[in-house]
């Protein structure tokens, strides 16, 4: 109870870091593709403050999307500021970053808006995918308020947490931001305290297939080593053309198939079709070769 009433501290909680960043990854990838240039999102800080005064700060100069998130019986505020939802507008008309910024305080457009809410809609998967590291979270965006005092997810005094996002985009950027009710996280104070290692490596899938396949088609080249033999260096100036080298190798003998001078497998040499092929038989382990070497036989 104490620590409830203190509130959480975001240094307990290092889930918390994984998640948002792994939600600018989502909502980076995103937004490629709708928009033909390069935009970036960053996480800025998290920190831990009154519902209130984080809204107050945006008061005039952002809109916020107001979700409900079942699971947690409470809702969460994701907010752009009038840099964010200019600068996506651009990005998503095809600017190409000529136009100076938008610096007039005018309200927001009808156009602005609906961008703006079909922002929202897409924020649903990307802040569940988010989570689905620690809990299997469903996130339903509910309305839009460009007055900060219309955005209500509980009592203004009562403590949140908010990330900030800074997002790139035509030389320009702008800031997002998600306010989560700390009564929403406390059940979960366990899961986010984790730190091992599979658990904050914020792994992306879609990267992660695109590394498998790019790698899968990278060429590369093996040799097969049949025997090798060491000369003096006066023997082998003394080699004449057609001469003929006696290897000791039987047909039974291993082949070593390396790559980059590295051992990977021992191979069956044979036939097949008027060429030569071998058939893999082991994998070399090298530490085993190693220690054959050293020890007397």
């Amino acid at each position: 109870m104490l620590l409830d009433a203190a509130g959480l501290s975001i240094d307990r909680m290092p889930m918390l870091h994984v998640i948002f960043d792994r939600l600018g990854t989502l909502c980076a990838e995103g937004l490629r593709q709708l928009a033909a240039s390069q935009a970036f999102y960053s996480l800025s800080s998290i920190e831990t403050g009154r519902i209130g005064d984080v809204l107050e700060m945006y008061e005039g100069m952002a809109v916020a999307g107001v979700f409900h998130v079942p699971m947690w019986d409470s809702h969460i505020i994701v907010g752009f500021d009038r840099d964010f939802v200019f600068t996506m507008i651009e990005a998503l008309f095809g600017a190409d970053g000529s136009e100076p910024p938008v610096e007039d305080e005018r309200g927001f457009s009808n156009i602005e808006l609906r961008i703006s809410q079909a922002i929202f809609e897409q924020m649903q998967k990307a802040m569940h995918n988010a989570f689905t590291m620690v809990s299997d979270t469903q996130f339903k965006f509910e309305r839009q308020e460009t007055r900060m005092d219309f955005a209500v997810i509980g009592r203004r005094n009562n403590l949140a947490v908010t990330a900030k996002f800074l997002l790139q985009a035509l030389n320009r950027g702008g800031e997002m931001f998600v306010i989560i009710p700390q009564a929403a996280l406390t059940p979960m104070r366990q899961a986010l305290s984790r730190t091992t290692p599979a658990e904050t490596s914020g792994r992306d899938p879609v990267w992660t297939k695109q590394i498998r396949t790019e790698v899968n088609r990278t060429q590369v080249q093996v040799r097969a080593i049949l025997e090798e033999r060491h000369y003096p260096l006066g023997e082998i100036a003394d080699f004449k053309v057609g001469q003929v080298l006696k290897l000791q190798a039987t047909p039974r003998t291993l082949v070593k198939l390396e790559s980059a001078d590295q051992p990977l497998f021992w191979c069956h040499l044979g036939q097949a079709e008027g060429a030569y092929v071998l058939r893999v038989e082991d994998q070399i382990n090298q530490n085993q070769e190693f220690l054959d070497d050293i020890l007397p036989r």
